[in-house]
């Protein structure tokens, strides 16, 4: 007997594994899971069909803990299969990247406060060597009154309008 190759003549293609298409299933569940988990303001900015909008609408206002829930997250990741999520993924990845950069900006200023209220002169000098364009005097102020604050154990005002300042400075920089 010899080992020949039929698959040339092989007339049905070969369809994707149960596996693959369980995975692929999966993803667009999570695709959607995302979706749900948007407030209602930023789905309008997704362009979805209106029986898609419609089902993650619905699902918001769901309970997670219910088989409704269940069921509606799989029935989202279904319409989504029947068009093209490619577009949708991108934009919840876009999101994404955006907020984290938005939180590693936050982290950041939140560290300059720490630093300029637990620190010295050379602090504020490091950050004006940063921001040339930024009001020493301001600074100046609203650092002593944000130490002064944390001897007396008071309230952080201080420190909130100095995080609010450098907020403003880093958003500067930024344009």
């Amino acid at each position: 007997m010899d080992s020949e190759d039929y698959s040339e003549f092989d007339e049905h293609p070969r369809r994707p594994s149960k596996s693959s298409q369980k995975r692929d299933s999966e993803a667009l569940q999570s695709v959607g899971e995302a979706l749900i988990a948007l407030p209602r303001e930023r789905l309008t900015e997704f362009d979805l069909p209106p029986d898609l909008l419609e089902a993650v609408t619905v699902a918001q206002t769901l309970s997670t803990h219910r088989g409704a829930y269940k069921r509606q997250r799989k029935y989202i990741g279904k319409l989504l299969r029947d068009i093209d999520a490619t577009p949708i993924s991108e934009k919840l990845a876009s999101l994404n990247q955006q907020s984290a950069e938005a939180i590693h900006a936050q982290h950041l200023i939140e560290r300059w406060r720490d630093r300029l209220l637990a620190g010295d002169d050379h602090d504020i000098n490091a950050l004006m060597a940063e921001h040339p364009d930024a009001d020493r005097q301001k600074l100046r102020q609203l650092v002593r009154d944000g130490r002064k604050e944390r001897q007396e154990a008071a309230a952080p005002r201080a420190a909130r309008l100095l995080f609010r300042y450098l907020r403003e400075l880093q958003q500067q920089t930024q344009e």
